[in-house]
């Protein structure tokens, strides 16, 4: 199959409810928790409630690449009403597509800014600078759907490994040390302003 007819299919499977979690042990228990061994086998995720956003952003991995040999995963994200994302960043090797189940997502792709509401489709491609936030009163939810990397893994590790209840506090030395490394592992660059250029869009659309 194709690439392009793959990620095709890959999103019609995603957004008609086929979706999967993580194996970290901090991680919430989820369907898809179960190592998967080569040869591939089929999978059926069963339905789980609409993901918390517990106040302000929170995953949940549907869709692991040990399921699908390395080529697809994804997360449900959820994102409470005024909540900025991450600092604008590229991934040197990571295409991503977004489909928006609730809500509207506010996406930023290099200087340009879209809107995507509920049943929207949004792809961003590798080596583009880019980030999203919530721009709304309600909240929002998508799935992020990721080819050829595990990239789940680096979002369980920030999400639920990585936190101060586990002894890494924000603004810590530790903390760094470990999100550096990661997003060497992961091919994830920002731009030295990047905090800067968060900040400023947090200042401009009202966001936390």
């Amino acid at each position: 199959m194709e690439r392009r007819e793959f990620m095709q299919a890959a999103g019609l499977f995603s957004a008609i409810g086929f979706l999967p979690v993580p194996m970290l042990s901090n991680a919430p228990e989820t369907p898809s928790n179960k190592v998967f061994q080569d040869p591939l086998a089929s999978f059926v995720l069963p339905p789980m409630p609409p993901l918390s956003n517990k106040g302000s952003m929170n995953i949940r991995v549907w869709v692991r690449s040990a399921m699908t040999g390395g080529v697809y995963s994804c997360v449900e994200c959820a994102v409470a009403p005024k909540i900025m994302g991450p600092p604008p960043h590229l991934h040197k090797e990571l295409d991503e597509l977004m489909y928006v189940l609730e809500g509207t997502a506010s996406v930023m792709v290099e200087k340009e800014v879209v809107e995507i509401p509920a049943g929207g489709w949004h792809f961003r491609p590798r080596n583009l600078k880019h980030t999203f936030w919530n721009a709304s009163e309600e909240p929002l939810r998508f799935v992020d759907m990721y080819f050829n990397q595990p990239f789940e893994e680096f979002l369980e590790r920030i999400f639920f490994e990585l936190t101060p209840e586990n002894g890494y506090p924000e603004g810590s030395e530790q903390l760094r040390m470990e999100r550096n490394q990661l997003n060497q592992k992961f091919g994830l660059v920002y731009a030295p302003t990047a905090f800067e250029e968060r900040q400023a869009l947090v200042q401009k659309f009202g966001l936390k």
